[in-house]
């Protein structure tokens, strides 16, 4: 038997060994996600069809006490609505014209077309005015969510999303609830994929 291998210093060192390892593999981890979200950095020479939001911007609370939305019944939305998956977000008019219809087809279709990886992803329509064709969305999008910003809190809820009066945005909202990136719905919807099947093999949460 080697007595040596038992003595409290071999187990010492044994320990430090494995706290070595094991901060070896943590550390870079914890280093490269507050630099993606805090720190705003991005791997040069990315290929992104999509705009990416840097820093990322954690959405104000959903929660019943803000009332910034509301279903379409008028019920509270749950505070929850942006966490635990990846969300495309739409905003537009309830009305809901040919360039909105366009992307909620965008986004169904993109959905779809993740195949196994699509119940990580949901979609999210936030009616910002004359809500809504009820009809036309439950007929062409079973699954959306539909929620109205209420007057009360519609500017200081929607100023999160940048936004511009010559084009419209899909946008990307990641699993821990940070709006992330933003895709101009005139561009080819399937760098929309490509972006988000990019989006889904690296990440581990959602």
């Amino acid at each position: 038997m080697n007595v040596e291998a038992s003595k409290p210093g071999s187990q010492v060192a044994g320990r430090g060994a494995l706290i070595g390892l094991a901060a070896l593999f943590f550390v870079p981890l914890i280093g490269a996600f507050w630099l993606y979200y805090a720190g705003g950095w991005r791997p040069a020479g990315s290929t992104n069809h999509g705009e990416l939001i840097t820093p990322a911007r954690p959405l104000l609370d959903t929660a019943p006490a803000d009332r910034a939305l509301a279903n379409i019944d008028g019920s509270a939305v749950r505070a929850d609505l942006f966490d635990g998956k990846w969300t495309l977000v739409y905003i537009g008019d309830g009305a809901c014209d040919e360039p909105c219809r366009n992307a909620l087809w965008t986004i169904r279709q993109t959905r779809l077309l993740l195949a196994e990886d699509m119940s990580r992803v949901q979609r999210v329509f936030i009616a910002d005015n004359n809500c809504c064709d009820q009809a036309f969305l439950e007929r062409e999008h079973p699954g959306l969510e539909t929620v109205v910003v209420t007057e009360a809190a519609a500017s200081a809820w929607l100023a999160q999303f940048p936004r511009d009066e010559a084009r419209q945005f899909v946008y990307v909202v990641d699993p821990l609830g940070n709006l992330m990136m933003r895709f101009d719905i005139a561009q080819n919807p399937k760098g929309l994929l490509d972006d988000l099947n990019k989006l889904l093999k690296l990440s581990h949460i959602g």
